[in-house]
């Protein structure tokens, strides 16, 4: 079966860009001070013979995708981004009319061998891990998803039915999913606004009198009550450290204070995530139940827990039941596929984090399998600025994670997306703990790239 909206990709164009942090972002075992931002754009064709360009972009951020402190930063990255330019080249010799997410299937393997490929050439002693290629891969296949919504003149989301895909869901999924589509797991049209998760870095200042001359004097908040009162915020990410009980317990206590302090009226929901840093599940077990006798209310504003343990799933095979029946234990790092997605929930992990650093084809088959089997899912956004962050922030608003979705940009990386808050100011300034959508518009993913730009027609 052919469709006239099937494209097939033209040309694919990377461009990097480094982005500096106002602030240094501290998480698990590292500390985020400078990342590259990558923006692919892409040229397609369907089969109507129309032409558009699409884009996407995301931060080849190795110090989460690929942590290993054995091998140097420099060396990690430079691979990661040789990824996204072979990547390129792939989809560019892909030459089949397709849809995007057949595209990405199909390459699937290939973006595999590829990670091995240049892990050799660049000589890391240790292969990319796949989650890396995935990371480099993901503007990629962004823009791809942008430009077909662009070449047929619709919003992408409305191209995840069996009007535009060749392919039911049982093809990527299995035969339970027969005759069901991407479309049946998602929303019609974007959320207006959608509450926002405020990052905690296991390095922020907590209170406006910790706040010094080495901080930023840029006009930003430097310190949690400060951001809490510009934005309303009342969704919290709270970064532990993972192995100092004590430690996590009171920052969990002074940052679930501060927010009672000055949002009054309202109701505070909060995670907790200590990047892979537990040893074993016992360690969360064990600070949950001391959370719960000594704060029951806190324990009761705990959302869910994100990855506490290392992403190796079956090195350990953690049983993770025992956290999961106190909270909802999200995987994040581990989850680079269907295989992984199964595994997680055998071993006993709750739910699923989406990020579109993992790619947005990859994503959608998440949402699909997640929301059939009644798992729960977050959206996580990896600090991303500029039009990584509108296309996080337009995938959360149309599908059903819990609670809301992360913008940790517009913390620590302001400064990279001033053209683009221009356009999106409803995204890039949090407003009574939410972001609004209102500016995601037109066909494709909504970023107004052309508005953004100063191209307008």
């Amino acid at each position: 079966m052919s469709l006239q909206s099937d494209i097939k990709v033209l040309s694919a164009q990377p461009c990097i860009d480094p982005a500096t942090a106002r602030s240094p972002f501290k998480f698990g075992a590292v500390v985020l001070e400078e990342c590259p931002f990558c923006e692919v754009k892409v040229k397609v064709q369907n089969r109507k013979g129309e032409v558009a360009e699409g884009y996407g972009g995301i931060f080849l951020m190795d110090l989460w995708a690929f942590p290993d402190p054995a091998v140097p930063h420099e060396r990690k990255n430079k691979a990661m981004q040789e990824i996204t330019r072979r990547f390129c080249r792939k989809v560019t010799e892909h030459n089949e009319f397709s849809h995007p997410v057949d595209i990405f299937w199909n390459l699937r393997e290939e973006l595999r061998r590829i990670g091995k490929e240049v892990s050799k050439e660049k000589d890391l002693k240790r292969n990319l891990p796949f989650l890396a290629s995935l990371v480099s891969a993901s503007p990629v296949d962004a823009a791809i998803h942008d430009a077909f919504g662009k070449v047929n003149k619709i919003d992408t989301y409305k191209g995840y039915g069996k009007e535009f895909m060749k392919h039911d869901l049982s093809y990527y999924l299995g035969k339970e999913f027969k005759g069901k589509y991407i479309a049946d797991y998602i929303r019609e049209e974007y959320l207006p606004r959608i509450p926002v998760f405020h990052v905690v870095g296991s390095g922020d200042k907590l209170r406006k009198s910790e706040v010094d001359e080495t901080d930023p004097q840029d006009g930003l908040p430097n310190s949690l009550d400060e951001w809490i009162r510009r934005g309303g915020l009342f969704c919290l990410k709270v970064k532990l450290k993972g192995n100092n009980l004590r430690w996590d317990l009171d920052r969990i206590e002074q940052v679930a204070s501060i927010d009672h302090e000055v949002q009054k009226e309202k109701d505070l929901f909060f995670s907790i995530d200590a990047n892979e840093q537990c040893e074993s599940p016992e360690y969360i077990v064990e600070l949950l139940h001391k959370l719960k006798k000594n704060h029951p209310d806190y324990f009761e504003e705990l959302l869910y827990v994100e990855q506490p343990t290392e992403r190796d799933l079956s090195r350990h095979r953690f049983d993770m039941s025992s956290i999961s029946k106190l909270k909802p234990a999200i995987i994040d790092e581990s989850l680079t596929g269907i295989e992984e997605f199964d595994l997680a929930m055998e071993l006993g992990w709750s739910g699923i984090a989406l990020k579109t650093c993992k790619c947005q084809s990859e994503d959608l088959l998440f949402v699909a399998k997640a929301h059939q089997e009644s798992i729960p899912y977050i959206v996580c956004d990896l600090t991303n600025p500029r039009i990584a962050l509108i296309h996080s922030v337009g995938l959360a608003a149309r599908i059903y994670p819990i609670k809301g979705v992360g913008a940790n940009s517009c913390q620590f990386f302001p400064e990279a997306s001033k053209e683009e808050a221009q356009v999106h100011p409803g995204i890039f300034r949090r407003k009574d703990g939410t972001v609004s959508t209102e500016s995601i518009k037109g066909y494709g993913l909504g970023y107004q790239i052309e508005k953004i730009r100063g191209k307008e027609k």
